[in-house]
């Protein structure tokens, strides 16, 4: 019988540089959707504020973080944790992270550091998807990712100063590609979040990123609920917590959508 070629594992870096828009929130409930389809799924904390980290359920445990990999000192291998959820496994993050905005920027290779500590975990074709929660910022450490990733998607939240953000990360990745740091990073495309369909003004910025980004946005829209808002406090993504939620529904039509986006 002859073998199935496994497809190699894709890196998706889940970005925005500005905070409360629904990028961890994102990335938790997208993780665990690919993964109750079956899909194997490493979920990677490089916020340091962690909330990916509690949103699957996991402790903020001093040394557990990508910290020390980066800076060359341990391997992320070492690093990976099970998750209550099957198919769903994590990296977590804490605060000493905050110190890797510092100390890379002193090191080789510094937009390297993460593709090079990450490499080891995509070599073994453990993983259909990693997906990595950046931090809120366009510092060393989202660099790093962009570095590092296949897959770029952006979280954007249905108000008025969403797209000035946006439009910078566009840019960057765009300088990416032209420097060679990551020529084959590719743009996934953006999710509206935090959608009211109540209001004019929801509806008037989704038509604006539409007409702007055409087929990059995903059709899919994200509700702003209080289901999704509070199942990270109860250490579950909303497809656990609540699966017969407008949320849960939103991401599971999500995730369709995204695995038809990244064949």
């Amino acid at each position: 019988m002859p073998l199935i070629a496994r497809v190699p594992t894709k890196v998706i870096a889940v970005a925005n540089q500005k905070g409360g828009v629904g990028k961890t929130t994102t990335a938790v409930n997208l993780a665990a959707c690919l993964a109750v389809l079956g899909k194997k799924v490493l979920l990677v904390d490089l916020d340091p504020q962690a909330n990916a980290t509690s949103g699957v359920g996991l402790e903020k445990i001093t040394e557990a973080s990508s910290y020390a990999a980066l800076l060359g000192e341990g391997h992320l291998l070492d690093k990976i944790k099970p998750t209550a959820f099957e198919n769903l496994y994590a990296i977590p993050s804490e605060v000493d992270l905050c110190g890797a905005e510092i100390e890379l920027p002193r090191l080789p290779n510094h937009l390297q550091r993460f593709a090079t500590a990450l490499a080891p975990i995509v070599e073994t074709q453990s993983y259909d998807f990693i997906l990595v929660d950046c931090p809120p910022s366009l510092g060393i450490l989202t660099l790093n990712v962009f570095v590092a990733a296949d897959w770029l998607m952006v979280p954007l939240q249905c108000e008025y100063y969403a797209l000035e953000g946006i439009s910078m990360i566009t840019r960057l990745l765009s300088q990416l590609r032209e420097t060679h740091a990551n020529p084959k990073l590719e743009f996934l495309g953006v999710i509206m979040t935090m959608f009211d369909g109540r209001t004019r003004l929801s509806q008037q910025i989704v038509a604006e990123v539409r007409q702007h980004f055409g087929d990059k946005v995903f059709e899919t829209v994200i509700p702003r609920t209080i289901r999704l808002a509070e199942a990270p406090s109860f250490g579950k993504p909303i497809i656990h917590y609540d699966p017969y939620s407008a949320g849960a529904a939103a991401y599971e039509v999500l995730t369709q959508e995204f695995l038809k986006r990244v064949k």
